[in-house]
């Protein structure tokens, strides 16, 4: 019996999952007995969002915050769920928190909203390639139309495109309401493609993601030009609370910012100018349930830092890339709901506010806990304390003990 053809003989996908882990601890001779322990009904997952159950991975849980967040949806103080097995890392966010909460709190916008998804179709040469994206500018509405179908919650907003050979590479860009919309703007693509392909026989799609979207990869493309949120944070520290708290001063800090996260950066040639975002955003995206795949693009995070006239520290976080929703995928899962609800962002959608209100609230607390987690890591690294908080917070003495047991 091949392990997808369990369900055929069980009762339910759960007494599947069972069935399929005591197989797999004869084989492994180990027994998985805390893979085995959870709440959630796995037949709530089947054909969903996951194939050949054994159980549930666990990830420890921390909260950091209050964070104060004032922006076009949130306004008030929120805490943070973050699921990590990297010790200090929550320490380090909730420290962040308190200096910008302490300093009247972070301002955060979502500047622009579109997920992407781009085809590449096959023409016969640079004349009928030309041809296509003549006509899909030409006919926007037509082909905007076919797009969005009968779904309420779907809008295109723009169609790109380059020509490249006999490749025209067309990137859709689609606001998907407080879904992440991967999946939407895939089947909406896919609709438009096959319309062309009706329209103009020689035009023939190679794949329905021509890796132009850009989806689940860093890149130039969406880190100049936005994919998903693109949103930002910004706060003003107080010269005093860096002083007492953070044991730095605000002119260390920007030297930090500019020899570590600029030089350091541009000579590595990364993406993002930023100390650690990626820790902070795949934290969230493990705790609410968001497409784990998604954490490298959303990270690639600008900081700029800047000493104010009476003293203080402006500091802002860029997002460019930021792949996120509150409804549809894992998120609807109810420990992702629970950790949704901690941020004041569950529930999936804002009832009687427009479409994408709720997802827009998330991304400004998120983007706003991110720029938290850089002021600690930049003030530890100024004021020289980084070794130490690991060492106090990251090093514990009972793994090693723990893996004696096993």
């Amino acid at each position: 019996m091949k392990l997808h053809e369990v369900e055929k003989y069980t009762s339910s996908v759960n007494s599947a999952a069972r069935v399929r882990r005591r197989a797999i601890e004869k084989i492994v001779g180990k027994e998985l007995k805390h893979i085995g322990s959870y709440s959630i009904d796995l037949d709530e997952t089947a054909s969903r969002n996951i194939e050949n159950p054994i159980g549930v991975q666990q990830i420890p849980l921390g909260v950091a915050g209050p964070l104060r967040v004032k922006g076009e949806v949130a306004d008030g103080e929120y805490f943070i769920p973050l699921a990590t097995t990297e010790g200090a890392l929550v320490a380090s966010v909730n420290r962040g928190c308190r200096a910008i909460t302490a300093s009247g709190g972070a301002r955060a916008r979502v500047l622009k909203s579109g997920i992407t998804r781009a085809p590449c179709i096959c023409v016969p040469d640079t004349e009928h390639a030309v041809k296509l994206v003549e006509w899909i500018h030409q006919n926007f509405e037509e082909v905007k139309k076919v797009f969005e179908g009968d779904d309420p919650f779907l809008k295109l907003v723009d169609v790109q495109h380059w020509i490249i050979g006999r490749n025209v590479f067309i990137r859709f860009i689609a606001d998907a309401g407080d879904a992440m919309g991967m999946n939407m703007a895939t089947s909406a693509s896919d609709k438009v493609c096959n319309y062309i392909e009706q329209r103009f026989p020689w035009a023939k799609t190679i794949a329905l993601s021509g890796n132009m979207c850009v989806d689940k990869k860093p890149s130039a493309l969406n880190y100049i030009l936005g994919r998903g949120k693109t949103v930002q944070a910004e706060a003003v520290l107080k010269k005093n609370y860096i002083n007492e708290v953070l044991k730095t001063t605000p002119e260390s800090m920007v030297e930090v910012v500019y020899r570590k996260l600029y030089i350091g950066t541009g000579q590595a040639a990364a993406y993002g100018f930023n100390a650690h975002v990626a820790n902070i955003i795949a934290a969230i995206w493990l705790a609410t349930g968001q497409d784990a795949a998604h954490i490298g693009e959303s990270s690639m995070g600008i900081v700029t830092a800047e000493v104010l006239e009476n003293g203080d520290l402006y500091v802002s976080l860029t997002l460019p890339s930021m792949i996120c929703g509150t409804i549809g995928g894992g998120m609807w899962l109810p420990q992702y709901q629970e950790a949704l609800y901690i941020m004041d962002c569950g529930g999936g959608f804002i009832k009687g506010a427009p479409p994408g209100t709720l997802a827009k609230k998330f991304a400004e607390i998120t983007c706003s806990a991110a720029l938290a987690g850089e002021v600690s890591l930049i003030g530890a690294l100024a004021a020289g304390h980084l070794a130490k908080a690991h060492e106090r917070l990251g090093r514990g003495k009972t793994a090693r003990r723990t893996v004696e047991k096993l």
